[in-house]
């Protein structure tokens, strides 16, 4: 039977991949950035999935505003890096598992989640810039990826509670799946940022630290959040955080905290990262 062994959630930020592909690791400024996924980066050699399920939200290059499904999964054999207006990513092809995709499509909507299939798309910062982050520069991905898209973007997005039922459902879907696989589950984006109006450059590192402080053993503490909540203390791009709910969903109860890392700024965001593996 498949497995989910571990979960990782990061930050998404644009300006970190621009800061990978122009070999910008080192500078003073994304030094300390680039320090905090150390760790990470030498876990993940012992401990690299067959799978990934990365839980992202696409930035208008693969669903434009005339359709935004709340939920939808990637379901094409791979997927190219979106040219996001400057070029694409120097970045691998993404590989689809499509077997588990499928199932786990099925499951879902037997669960009652009606997830949108796209059959073709690219994959823009939102997916690359996590998988750069863990597996650094490479030739190509070590795993498979199943993309799954989040609304963040336009009214009415899902609330943290429908997000964390989506990973308890993910989590039955893939121990239902016959092959063997090791599955991890990654949630992207945030943490606080804004990036228009009246308070663009908003980052609020009170939220941020007792989001994550509460993530690992007391999660039902941060279902409860609303859409106005998010808005209100993590500014407009904040609701990015209910993919960590997914992600943290589909892990269960009882899991070990193997690294936190959270830091202000990058370009404009608060970037924040954990690791957790699952104990059962």
């Amino acid at each position: 039977m498949a497995r989910i062994t571990a979960g990782i959630a990061t930050s998404h930020v644009p300006a970190i991949g621009a800061a990978i592909d122009h070999g910008k690791q080192r500078d003073l400024y994304w030094a300390p950035v680039f320090q905090g996924y150390e760790f990470v980066k030498e876990w993940v050699k012992s401990n690299t999935p067959d799978v990934v399920i990365l839980i992202y939200n696409d930035h208008a290059s693969a669903l434009m505003l005339d359709i935004v499904p709340t939920f939808a999964m990637g379901f094409a054999e791979e997927f190219l890096p979106a040219d996001e207006g400057w070029g694409r990513r120097p970045v691998p092809t993404v590989y689809n598992h499509l077997d588990l995709a499928a199932h786990v499509a099925e499951q879902l909507v037997i669960d009652e989640f009606d997830i949108t299939l796209i059959n073709e798309m690219d994959v823009d910062h939102g997916l690359t810039v996590p998988l750069s982050l863990v597996f650094g520069q490479v030739e190509e991905w070590p795993c498979k990826v199943i993309p799954i898209i989040v609304n963040v973007t336009q009214f009415p997005t899902p609330s943290g509670e429908r997000c964390w039922k989506l990973g308890e459902a993910i989590r039955n879907a893939v121990k239902t799946f016959p092959e063997d696989l090791n599955v991890q589950v990654w949630g992207t984006g945030g943490m606080s940022h804004q990036l228009q109006g009246t308070r663009a450059g908003l980052i609020n590192e009170e939220f941020d630290r007792r989001f994550i402080d509460l993530l690992a053993h007391e999660p039902e503490e941060l279902i409860p959040i609303t859409r106005l909540e998010y808005l209100r203390e993590a500014g407009t791009e904040g609701i990015e955080l209910i993919m960590w709910l997914i992600m943290r969903a589909a892990l269960g109860y009882g899991v070990e905290e193997k690294k936190r890392f959270y830091r202000v700024p990058a370009s404009n965001t608060a970037v924040g990262h954990v690791v957790y593996e699952t104990k059962s």
